[in-house]
């Protein structure tokens, strides 16, 4: 493995002294930060402002000078009014269909739990960002942040009961105590699928298939979304040549993973600070720009086992057809410190907004926790981003609130006769909205046309003493006098429409 001498600007920045102010600058990155705000998913009430009255960092309710309640909800969170609820199911579906498509089962964890399955070595963004507290019983417990540890306390707690390779997914949520931007929220729903107990990179292609799949359900295609792709033995290979120790490699790959973030000079000094020299940190730059296979061969040889592993993944890649997608980039090494081989995370091709998701092999956490190592990978995909890229490229769906009928009473004394055809109607699997209360007909209409009903049904003394109720069908502007018994016997999706 050859590794070239630093010259140039990276001679300057490994010759520079400290900068007074770290992360001060911050360079153009392919998911840079760009401080926009504004709710993800649309209500107002999400932006993340201080509200009237509100003193950050305190856990008090805040009221305002009239003694009202605060209605923003807590900063970095946010309300799901029903507009808001239509698209995140909507996505959410799309997350569970993709899931159901690959044969993967639904699991979910508590949302609290111990906090020592997240407290790992200090420096983890992850550590830093947990919203943990004691509970009333002494015990130390943190809201979750994400859904890779509480997989594997699961999957200890069944030890040999498991059959295995196990294909699990969810879509939970998640809380990070860290600074809201634009697609970064403090809470945030994260779909996961993992898989255990495969130990080649066949586990890796078929979820990075599964990746592709929800990105063309959605709409997006390669030329909107890249997955780059590396795996850390790199450099795992790259530190060993320097002999640099081996509890250096999780510190390491913490900083490379911001390296994107970060001015050259401060990498090199965080780089330098945890006891690399300058040829390390050298080797280590180098190593992270690797962009096609032979540049990884050069650097590694061909009998690398890195390579070895990438090598068969581009080839199974290509047998799923979604070898477009996919690009080889050694600055790739995710944060976490759990991840053993592969990794990989989709981006926005225009480089405006932070990762869309990753993931990769995590093959020693359950040694970790005290249990038997097993093969494993899966990736972590968020709902914040995906929804503003969503809406950027003018995909997100017109989801208005429909009903099949809405039904209406002329008279007081025919509720009882509406509120039963209602309950009737719904019965055949139709969905209808029943007028409660006495309203003008030019109302009547107007709501009708809100919740975009396909049928006004009107019970009239009249109508209804023939046994008849008058169907309007809103679409056609047709009207005609049916009777209940026959308007009752169909489905939703029969006649009458």
């Amino acid at each position: 493995m050859q590794i070239a001498p630093a010259s140039g600007k990276r001679a300057a920045a490994l010759a520079a002294p400290p900068p007074a102010a770290i992360g001060q600058e911050r360079r153009a990155g392919r998911h840079r930060d760009r401080g926009l705000r504004g709710n993800v998913w649309m209500s107002a009430a999400t932006t993340g402002k201080p509200a009237q009255g509100r003193t950050a960092g305190t856990a008090e309710i805040q009221t305002n000078k009239r003694g009202s309640i605060d209605t923003n909800p807590p900063r970095g969170t946010r309300d799901f009014f029903p507009q808001d609820m239509r698209l995140r199911n909507w996505l959410f579906d799309h997350f569970r269909s993709v899931s159901s498509a690959f044969g993967f089962e639904e699991f979910d964890s508590p949302v609290l739990e111990s906090e020592d399955l997240f407290v790992r070595k200090a420096g983890e963004d992850i550590t830093d960002q947990l919203y943990n507290f004691e509970d009333k019983g002494g015990r130390r417990v943190a809201l979750r942040p994400e859904l890779t540890p509480s997989l594997a306390r699961m999957v200890l707690s069944k030890g040999k009961g498991l059959l295995l390779p196990a294909k699990w997914f969810a879509v939970g949520q998640c809380w990070r105590y860290e600074r809201t931007t634009r697609g970064r929220r403090r809470e945030h729903y994260q779909w996961n699928m993992d898989i255990i107990g495969v130990e080649g990179q066949e586990a890796e292609a078929e979820l990075l298939a599964a990746i592709t799949m929800f990105f063309e359900r959605v709409g997006l295609g390669p030329e909107d979304v890249q997955i780059r792709i590396s795996s850390r033995k790199v450099l795992e290979g790259v530190l060993r040549r320097y002999n640099v120790p081996v509890e250096s490699f999780g510190p390491v790959c913490v900083v490379v993973d911001k390296i994107d973030k970060l001015p050259e000079q401060e990498v090199v000094r965080q780089l330098s600070n945890l006891g690399l020299d300058s040829e390390a940190v050298n080797g280590v730059l180098s190593a992270t720009e690797a962009r096609s296979m032979p540049e990884l061969q050069e650097l590694l040889g061909s009998d690398s086992e890195a390579v070895k592993e990438m090598v068969n993944l581009f080839g199974l890649a290509d047998g799923y057809g979604i070898k477009d997608w996919l690009t080889l980039d050694t600055s790739v090494v995710r944060g976490l410190a759990y991840y053993t081989g592969i990794v990989f995370e989709a981006i926005d091709r225009r480089g405006m907004l932070r990762a869309i998701c990753g993931g990769g092999r995590y093959d020693r956490i359950m040694g970790t926790f005290g249990g038997d190592n097993l093969p494993c990978a899966g990736f972590g995909f968020g709902d914040a981003v995906i929804v503003e890229l969503l809406k950027d490229k003018g995909h997100l769906p017109d989801l208005d609130h429909q009903v099949d009928d809405v039904v209406v009473a002329l008279d007081e004394s025919l509720r009882p006769q509406a509120s039963g055809l209602a309950n009737s109607l719904r019965k055949t699997g139709r969905t209808v909205d029943l007028v409660l209360e006495e309203k003008k007909m030019k109302w009547i209409f107007r709501h009708a046309e809100r919740l975009s009903a396909k049928r006004l049904v009107i019970v009239g003394a009249t109508e209804w003493e023939r046994g008849c109720v008058r169907v309007k069908q809103l679409a056609k502007r047709e009207e005609s006098d049916v009777p209940v018994q026959q308007l009752c016997s169909v489905s939703s999706d029969e006649a009458f429409e």
